[in-house]
């Protein structure tokens, strides 16, 4: 565990940015969409041993409030919200992890600032149109939003599932949309599906700024996620880039189900270009 977290705020246009930061040493950041710092907590106490590390709430998502609850979060938004905290924390160039939305979040910002950002670890990246089904998987995510905003979470959720080739078993599926919910978790999942799911998935790469070399792109794959769509993706993604797909532990979310097997993984990423 390491010793301290700040933990503070910074105002950025548009949203007031919660962000925690812990240990000494290189940057690293962890980046989720919309998964806030909370999912971060065990990878980061471990990396902190020698990393300073930075998670954040995205906008509009738990501690990090925006200003106009209307307006959407786009990945190029988040991208200039980490650029705004690397400077205003005096850090970088810094290795990115982004993992799902995150991923393309991390993603954007090497597209708009390859100055702040040495390695790009795009994991799993939800990128939809660059799968050749994307006009089905658009309508997929629109029956999605429309079924949550119409106050069907339990059915939007099996939707989701259904689309990413996600098979739950029911038990786990009830725990996870089950019993009272937090009003924060609530209203978070409205955001998402409101003003974040969309201009995610459908957001496209600037192949030519993300194959210049500079930062460098890794595209991780969980090694129990084979089949799901953000494999799918994130092997189109890597494709694209004329790049081979870098295996990391576990599924979707294998940095929060076995942080210390992902932690591993990672650093071993990192000494790979002597980071």
């Amino acid at each position: 565990m390491p010793d301290t977290v700040t933990t503070a705020t910074l105002a950025v246009p548009g949203a007031r940015l919660h962000y925690e930061v812990r240990g000494q040493g290189p940057v690293v950041v962890l980046v989720g969409a919309p998964m806030d710092a909370r999912s971060f907590e065990p990878l980061a106490d471990l990396l902190s041993a020698d990393h300073t590390v930075l998670t954040t709430d995205p906008r509009g998502i738990n501690r990090s409030p925006v200003d106009d609850p209307g307006q959407d979060s786009t990945p190029e938004m988040r991208a200039d919200d980490l650029s705004r905290l690397l400077t205003h924390l005096g850090a970088g160039p810094a290795a990115v992890l982004g993992s799902s939305g995150g991923a393309v979040s991390a993603l954007a910002l090497a597209q708009a600032h390859p100055d702040q950002v040495h390695t790009v670890i795009a994991h799993e990246p939800p990128l939809i149109e660059l799968l050749e089904d994307r006009e089905e998987l658009r309508k997929g995510t629109e029956e999605i939003i429309a079924t949550h905003l119409a106050g069907d979470a339990r059915g939007a959720f099996r939707k989701f599932l259904e689309q990413a080739n996600i098979f739950l078993p029911e038990e786990v599926f009830e725990h996870m949309v089950g019993g009272d919910r937090d009003p924060q978790d609530v209203a978070d999942a409205d955001f998402q599906h409101a003003h974040m799911l969309r201009p995610t998935v459908r957001w496209v790469p600037d192949v030519h700024a993300l194959r210049s070399g500079t930062p460098r792109i890794v595209v991780g794959i969980g090694t129990d996620s084979a089949g799901q769509l953000c494999d799918r993706s994130s092997r189109a993604l890597a494709d694209t880039l004329g790049v081979e797909p870098t295996m990391f532990p576990g599924d979707h979310v294998g940095f929060a189900g076995d942080p210390e097997r992902f932690a591993a993984r990672l650093r071993a990423v990192l000494a790979a270009a002597d980071l």
